[in-house]
């Protein structure tokens, strides 16, 4: 028996959040979690991302140590640019679908492909935001449509092309309409990837929605991940637009 003191100090990461909602957070050891009964067949799934540029990476003792040994610690040091300021990144979220009637698509800001709820693919992106701003970006999932899915893609790309992964700290959080709400971390620092299948939903056909944690990186853009998952669309480039969804 642990001690009331322990119990304190002890994890909590099971515990209920500050929002006063319980959180599943997916990992590489616990990478799935199932939706079940009424909160996987109504109502709708809520996808945010939200990201923030990461601050300077502070060294270790090991990297100093490392550091202090290396032969080439006698070369000139490089201009140091802990002041500079943090350049902006611009992450967009997106979804590649497969229907069960196999048609296939992808719901993304580029080419204003912003979906819709109420016709395939029954699902919709709500805005694009260019800064990790707190409102992130947003797509909602018709689950009274559950049924017509077979299996949905959500990933992360940078639009302006330039890798920077390793710059920001990006969370996608899952809720649907009843039961936890389901966070999967962009945690790796990946500096050469420019897009990263984040979660893929795929529908049982049993009422239950299944959601794995994938979190793999590539160099490359869309064609990339659909290689990767073998949606087999044809792509080309597309442009953003000034305009809103909806409008």
């Amino acid at each position: 028996m642990v001690s009331v003191w322990e119990f304190l100090k002890g994890d909590r990461s099971d515990s209920f959040d500050t929002g006063g909602q319980f959180k599943v957070t997916l990992t590489k050891s616990q990478p799935q979690h199932a939706i079940t009964g009424s909160a996987a067949t109504t109502g709708y799934l809520y996808i945010n991302l939200h990201w923030s540029t990461r601050g300077a990476e502070r060294p270790t003792v090991g990297r100093t140590l490392r550091r202090f040994f290396d032969p080439r610690i006698l070369r000139p040091l490089e201009p140091a640019t802990a002041g500079s300021a943090p350049q902006s990144v611009d992450l967009d979220l997106a979804c590649m679908y497969e229907l069960a009637d196999g048609s296939r698509g992808v719901v993304q800001p580029l080419g204003r492909l912003f979906g819709d709820l109420n016709k395939p693919p029954y699902i919709k992106l709500s805005g694009d935001d260019v800064s990790g701003a707190s409102s992130g970006e947003t797509m909602h999932i018709n689950l009274e449509k559950k049924d017509q899915f077979k299996r949905l893609l959500v990933f992360v790309y940078i639009y302006d092309d330039t890798p920077a992964f390793d710059r920001t700290q990006a969370v996608i959080t899952i809720v649907p309409q009843s039961g936890p709400r389901i966070e999967i971390e962009l945690d790796e620092r990946a500096a050469a990837a420019r897009s990263c299948a984040v979660v893929l939903i795929e529908n049982d056909g049993e009422g239950k929605l299944s959601i794995r944690r994938e979190v793999r990186y590539v160099h490359g853009f869309q064609s990339d991940l659909d290689r990767l998952y073998g949606f087999g669309m044809q792509w080309e480039r597309g442009y953003k637009t000034a305009e809103k969804p909806g409008s």
